[in-house]
């Protein structure tokens, strides 16, 4: 997913976010509103959060 769509993710879950955010720093903004562990690129083999919308995206951060 590009940086972008996540910030309209953002803005739609009424986040206030800079254009000078990083995208993994802004994904983990929302894991946290969402109610979610805030992991995005954490992972270093192996990911729990099966039904994460970011998790192909996380993983292929390789």
């Amino acid at each position: 997913m590009k940086v972008a769509e996540a910030r309209k993710i953002a803005k739609k879950i009424g986040l206030k976010v800079s254009s000078k955010t990083l995208k993994g720093d802004l994904i983990r903004q929302i894991q946290r509103a969402e109610g979610n562990f805030d992991c995005f690129g954490t992972a270093t083999d192996y990911c729990d959060q099966l039904r994460c919308w970011w998790r192909e995206d996380c993983l292929g951060k390789r």
